[in-house]
């Protein structure tokens, strides 16, 4: 536990948690001159975004919960002078299926002649490849277009429009349902499917949800870096955070762990933040409360009416092998295979039915997945021994699990959720995957399984949901104020993954609390 400050003063920002928004809030505003208070529930800062070693004895730092990179802005990067890079994906994924009884697959990625054959080869003609590019190309105009307002000052919905500058992509992101388009340019299951993947991540939703939450999902997950590509973090996801801290800390901002914060009070100019420590409570004093927490959470330290209630819908599973299973697919290459996205049970009929099921309250038959290798593509997670004997993580993040499924009884629907979820894999490679997992210290095997309630006991996350609350439009909307980070109370700001344009490891919300702040003490 990080000792208190040694004396009761008044801070220009108390910021409420130390998860990589609060921490990139931290860092901007003590570079600006600011004094800065970091108070951490844990013992150690990173919240979500962590490198962890989760399995006894053996020498392999996993990216534990939030795992890929693509929306944190460069921007965020060198105005920090973060030592900290991304690595690109050589395969952007890989889908397994069965033709006609014979096991093939969709590569996407390896270069344009790669990528067109194996739509070829899967469709038996040119045209899903040539929809595939013209889908894409949209999208990548829209990426251009609205990534770089994420870190200015909120549009409003017609400014944005006008940015984006294409009716036609706009109609088909911001109004119809993502499902309308997909259906539109695709006509072979399976490519519907995988693009349909990307609206679903962390998301309850079918692809014609009138609510419009899988279009919110989908356009933050193709916007990144202006491309919609989705980087490995080198060193792990703890690599971001270590580097934030010790920029924040350089700074001098004072990173306090073992503080849980309980209450807020603010009446727009001075705030005091009671936390509670091992040996007791205190309280310190601010010009500016900034919460790196969930809506939830700070309407609980303010002692404001909840918002409604969110929830989670992952299963999240880390796995270390000894080797790389075997693919029933000829064609395809382990190697290539599971360092993208490796994608598992998700034609587009396939993510139908299993959000069908879970909204009638059953496991689905055939839970949908997504795996990726991170040590492909960055092997210094590894440490030297499993490094020399081949060894590899394995990521796989499930859809379609919403929290309200696990609560009859937890522990029992997690392992039969695991081991469908695993029978899923197994379909499509030619030896079981249990004969890869390599095992710990204690002779066990190396996989840890983690529903929405666990990362609500372990993170805080409310109904596990891991953008805190549904996505909102990277526009202003009714109550937004000018950065999306403002609250009712005009001294305490949202800087979490709740926040207008929160959501994944952005630092965005940390970056626009602080722009807010900045801009406040200006006035």
């Amino acid at each position: 536990m990080t000792p208190p400050p040694s004396t009761l003063r008044t801070y220009d920002a108390v910021i409420v948690g130390g998860g990589h928004n609060g921490l990139v809030a931290a860092a901007y505003l003590a570079r600006a001159g600011r004094s800065v208070l970091v108070l951490e529930r844990l013992d150690h800062t990173g919240g979500a975004a962590v490198s962890t070693e989760p399995f006894a004895g053996v020498d392999a730092r996993l990216s534990r919960y939030s795992y890929l990179v693509s929306l944190l802005p460069r921007k965020i990067v060198r105005d920090l002078g973060l030592d900290f890079r991304v690595r690109a994906r050589t395969i952007s994924s890989y889908t397994p299926v069965e033709r006609a009884g014979r096991p093939t697959g969709l590569l996407v990625g390896g270069g344009e002649r790669r990528t067109r054959e194996s739509f070829a080869r899967l469709t038996g003609s040119q045209r899903e490849y040539a929809a595939w590019q013209r889908f894409y190309a949209m999208t990548g105009h829209v990426a251009q277009r609205v990534f770089p307002t994420l870190t200015e000052p909120l549009p409003t919905r017609d400014e944005l429009r006008r940015r984006v500058d294409d009716e036609t992509a706009w109609r088909a992101l911001f109004e119809e349902p993502v499902g309308v388009a997909i259906e539109e340019h695709f006509a072979d299951d399976l490519v519907r499917g995988v693009a349909l993947t990307d609206a679903l991540i962390g998301t309850f939703a079918d692809a014609h949800d009138p609510s419009l939450a899988q279009n919110r999902c989908f356009l933050y997950h193709v916007i990144g870096g202006g491309t919609g590509a989705w980087d490995v973090p080198v060193g792990g996801m703890g690599a971001l955070t270590d580097a934030l801290a010790d920029a924040a800390r350089a700074a001098g901002a004072v990173l306090a762990t073992g503080h849980e914060a309980v209450r807020i009070d603010a009446d727009g100019h001075r705030a005091e933040v009671t936390f509670r420590t091992a040996d007791g409570e205190g309280v310190a004093a601010a010009r500016h409360v900034l919460v790196n927490a969930s809506p939830r959470e700070l309407a609980a330290l303010t002692g404001d009416a909840p918002p409604p209630p969110a929830e989670g819908a992952q299963l999240k599973v880390n796995m270390l092998l000894t080797r790389l299973p075997r693919l029933r697919d000829p064609d395809a290459d382990p190697r290539e295979a599971f360092a993208g996205t490796f994608h598992i049970a998700e034609g587009y009929e396939q993510l139908a039915a299993a959000h069908a099921q879970a909204a009638a309250g059953e496991l689905p038959a055939a839970p949908p997945s997504e795996i990726y290798c991170h040590s492909l593509t960055d092997p210094t997670i590894l440490g030297p021994g499993p490094a020399a004997k081949g060894m590899h993580t394995l990521t796989l993040f499930g859809l379609h699990t919403p929290a309200r499924l696990f609560a009859r009884d937890h522990d029992a629907v997690r392992e039969e959720l695991l081991r469908s979820t695993l029978a899923q894999l197994d379909a499509h490679l030619a030896e079981p995957l249990a004969d890869c997992l390599a095992t710990d210290a204690d002779g066990r095997p190396c996989i840890e399984a983690r529903s929405p309630l666990d990362l609500e006991r372990d993170l805080g996350l409310p109904g596990g949901n891991i953008f805190h609350r549904e996505l909102s439009w990277p526009h202003a909307q009714e109550g937004t104020g000018h950065w999306g980070v403002e609250t009712a109370r005009a001294n305490v700001l949202l800087c979490g993954a709740g926040a207008v344009r929160g959501g994944g490891v952005s630092g965005v919300p940390g970056h626009n609390a602080a722009m807010a702040v900045l801009e406040r003490d200006k006035a």
